[in-house]
This record gives C-alpha cells, sequence and structure tokens, in this order.
C-alpha cells in the first residue's frame, strides 16, 4: 500500500543522506520533490501547499541547519508535519458502556465496500468483547441481505433482517427492537449505496440516522479513488453528518491521496482501513504509525501487535525450549505457518519493517508457497509430523499424491525443515550469534 509516495519520499530522504550538513537550497530542492511526490499521490491541491509551506518553515530553522545530525532533523520535520496531515492522534469509536445499546451506521457509495466493512468491523468488536449485531438495512442492492447474512455467520454474529421488506427504516426500528431483547450492545447498521447527489436517498438516509439516533456515522469510502473519496466525504458531511471515515481497500491504494487529504479537507478522522478481504483485515489507522511507513520507517509496534493476537506468551515460551533443544516437530511448524497467515500477506508484513516498504515486489513474494507447505503437512498423518523421520520414499510418495504437489516439494519441506531446527538450536545456544541478528535487525531502520 502507497508504494508510490513511499518510494518517491524514500528516494528524497536518500538524497539527503551523508551531507554533513544541510543549506536552505537542499531543504528547498528536497521540499519540492516532496511536493511533486504529493501531487503525483493525488494530493488535495490545497492540503500540499499548507504541507509544503509548514515543512519550509520548521526546517529552515536554526535545530535543523545546525544540527549535528541534519538530515534526520529534517526527516523528523517531514515525519511530524505528515503526522498533523493524517490527523495527529489515533480516532477511537465513541462507544456507551457495555450495558448500553451503542448505534454505529455505515454509510457510503455503491460498490465502496460497505457491506464487507461493516461485518469486518462486528468481527473487531466481538473480539474486543462486545456484544455485536447487524441490521440489514440495504434493500436495494440486489442480495445485499444474503451477503450480510453470510458473512455475518462466518463470524458469529447475528444478522437481522426481514423477509420482503421495503422500508429499511422500519427494518432499523425492529431491529433495535430486537438487540434489546437480544441484549445486544452494538448494532452496526448497513445502509443501501448512494449517490450523493440523490436528494431522495440522501433523506431517507437522514430519516434513517434520526430514528437510530447513533454514536458513530462512518462513512466508508474507496481509498483507491483518491480525490473523488474526498468530494465524496464532503457531501456526506454536509448533508448528513460524519464521525469518521473507513478507507476500505487500503491495501490496493498505491498513491495515498485520499488517506493524506480527509482529516484536512473535512475535518472528520480515518478511523479504520481494510488491508486485505478476510474478517480480520479491519486496522485502526495510526497517524504516526502510517506517517513512518510512508516515510519508510516500517511500523514495528504495528507488526509486535499483530504478533501478539496469534502468539500466546505461554505458547511462545514452549516454543523457544523446542527450538533450543531442536525438538520442534512438523505439527509446531503447522502451528507457526497458519498464525503467520493470519496476520496478513507477507507483503503486508514486510511493509511494516524498517527499510522494507516497496523494496520487494509482489512477483518475488511466492504467498503460494505456505499454502502448499500446508498442504503437505495436512496430508500427513498426525505420526508423521511428530517424527518425520519416519516419512521414507512410500510416505513422499503418498504424502505427494494427497497434497496435489511433487515428491520433490515434499522433499524440500522436510529438508529445508531440518535445516531450520539445526539452526534455530545454534542461535537459541549462541548468545553472540543472537546479538549481531538483533544489531542487523536494528540496523535496517
Amino acid at each position: 500500500m502507497l508504494e508510490r509516495i513511499s518510494s518517491k519520499l524514500g528516494d528524497v530522504v536518500r538524497s539527503l543522506q551523508g551531507k554533513s550538513h544541510l543549506t536552505e537550497k537542499n531543504i528547498q530542492d528536497a521540499v519540492a520533490e516532496i511536493k511533486i511526490a504529493l501531487l503525483e499521490a493525488d494530493v488535495n491541491l490545497r492540503v500540499v501547499r499548507r504541507f509544503v509551506n509548514r515543512t519550509i518553515q520548521d526546517a529552515t530553522g536554526e535545530a535543523v541547519l545546525r544540527s549535528v545530525s541534519p538530515t534526520q532533523q529534517f526527516v523528523k520535520v517531514v515525519h511530524d508535519r505528515m503526522v498533523s496531515l493524517l490527523g495527529d492522534e489515533r480516532q477511537d469509536l465513541q462507544l456507551k458502556g457495555p450495558d448500553t445499546v451503542s448505534v454505529i451506521l455505515m454509510v457510503g457509495l455503491q460498490g465502496s465496500g460497505k457491506t464487507t466493512t461493516a461485518s469486518k468491523l462486528a468481527y473487531r468488536l466481538k473480539a474486543e468483547g462486545r456484544r455485536p449485531m447487524l441490521i440489514a438495512a440495504d434493500l436495494v442492492r440486489p442480495a445485499a441481505v444474503d451477503q450480510l447474512t453470510v458473512l455475518g455467520e462466518g463470524i458469529g454474529v447475528p444478522v437481522f433482517s426481514v423477509v420482503g421488506a421495503d422500508n429499511p427504516v422500519k427494518v432499523v426500528k425492529a431491529g433495535l427492537k430486537q438487540a434489546k431483547i437480544d441484549q445486544i450492545n452494538t448494532v452496526i447498521v448497513d445502509t443501501s449505496g448512494r449517490l450523493q447527489v440523490d436528494e431522495q436517498l440522501m433523506k431517507e438516509l437522514a430519516t434513517i440516522r434520526d430514528t437510530c439516533d447513533p454514536v458513530e456515522t462512518l462513512l466508508v469510502a474507496d481509498a483507491m479513488t483518491g480525490q473523488n473519496a474526498v468530494d465524496i466525504a464532503k457531501a456526506f458531511e454536509e448533508q448528513i453528518g460524519l464521525s469518521g471515515i473507513i478507507l476500505s481497500k487500503f491495501d490496493s491504494d498505491t498513491r495515498g491521496g485520499a488517506a493524506l487529504s480527509l482529516k484536512t479537507i473535512t475535518g472528520k478522522p480515518v478511523k479504520f482501513i481494510g488491508v486485505g478481504e478476510k474478517p480480520e483485515d479491519l486496522d485502526a489507522f495510526v497517524p504516526d504509525r502510517m506517517a513512518s511507513r510512508i516515510l519508510g520507517m516500517g511500523d514495528v509496534v504495528g507488526l509486535v501487535e499483530k504478533a501478539q493476537e496469534q502468539f500466546d506468551e505461554a505458547e511462545a515460551l514452549e516454543l523457544q525450549q523446542k527450538m533450543s533443544q531442536a525438538t520442534m516437530t512438523l505439527d509446531d511448524y503447522l502451528d507457526q505457518i497458519r498464525k503467520v497467515r493470519k496476520m496478513g500477506s507477507m507483503k503486508s508484513l514486510l511493509d511494516m519493517m524498517p527499510g522494507m516498504a516497496g523494496k520487494v515486489d509482489e512477483d518475488q513474494l511466492d504467498e503460494s508457497q505456505l499454502k502448499y507447505e500446508e498442504a503437505i503437512l495436512l496430508s500427513m498423518t498426525p505420526v508423521e509430523r511428530q517424527n518425520h523421520r519416519i516419512i521414507g520414499p512410500p510416505r513422499r510418495k503418498r504424502i505427494a499424491r494427497g497434497s496435489g504437489t511433487s515428491v520433490f516439494q515434499v522433499n524440500k519441506l522436510i529438508k529445508n525443515f531440518d535445516k531450520m531446527r539445526s539452526m534455530m538450536k545454534k542461535v537459541s545456544k549462541n548468545r553472540k550469534l543472537q546479538a549481531r541478528m538483533m544489531q542487523q535487525f536494528g540496523g535496517m531502520g
């Protein structure tokens, strides 16, 4: 995501590295390059001008020009300005207590990914301990109710709908009554997609808003539409009133114009970003972390948080012990593969590592390799996964047939697993090697 602007800004920073001091001309040239990068990323012109003027003002001060490390000081100025542009601080949902119903109204254009995003938000809130329910109030798009029902079943969240209904306001009223009966504390209302210029439908949406009295009215905007997303947000804010924005399809947005313009132009914060198709692929939008990623500094905190969601501390200690004793099994390896895949795509994880954003092309990342390895491991018996030494040629042929792979691929997996196990044992017992590896990882930033 945001590869294009991240690559451009990374080039600007690298062009300044190695300079013992910065002159006003150096800064002017660097800011001019940043301005071009922002405009190419489809950032609003007014936002670009404000960003450039304030960056020059901050960067030409004595603190930067006379600094011992002027390049780092300049990067910090650009980073701080970027954070301000994105919204300064993370904005959480303003939900009521667990014993009161909080209503979240989802609005947006047709095709923005609103229904899918509603289910992702329900999944996230359920994981946080809330008791969510989805109301299917999109009665315009064919099969919208069915889609939400299927998505709700997949994440274990109830979906309220009325068969044959043609009045979304009545559906919402009935849904709110049912929520109280079922002791639901968070209701997410999925409305029909509409054009912001459609006066009749916007009035209907205003009626739904007045009926359910939402604590949050969230616009779902397609990040890939750039400045159109900003214009859409302005229109919805003026006619309906928004509390925040969710940028869907953010993982496919290489430019970043919407994310960098929305807060300044609309005054409304981006609260979440859609980073994939799975239920868990909805991330909180944290301005300082996003600014770091755009500038190629990575998002180590975000990466750690993703890992913590999947890896239990006790399990990690047990695995560490197995690594040090070289007793890790293919069952353990299968478990790790599944957890890593739940964290997101390899590309999204690499983008969060310092210095790695945009460095690896998608063509170089063979995401299918993990799927093949998982298929091979699942074709083994539990006994074989516990002791891979018993897997001789006949078993390898059977595993290859069962997984739809080749004997060569089965051999490769077992060989690589053996190598990995030996290497981990050496690392766990060699403090100097551990320190050297950590030092190299730290140097990536």
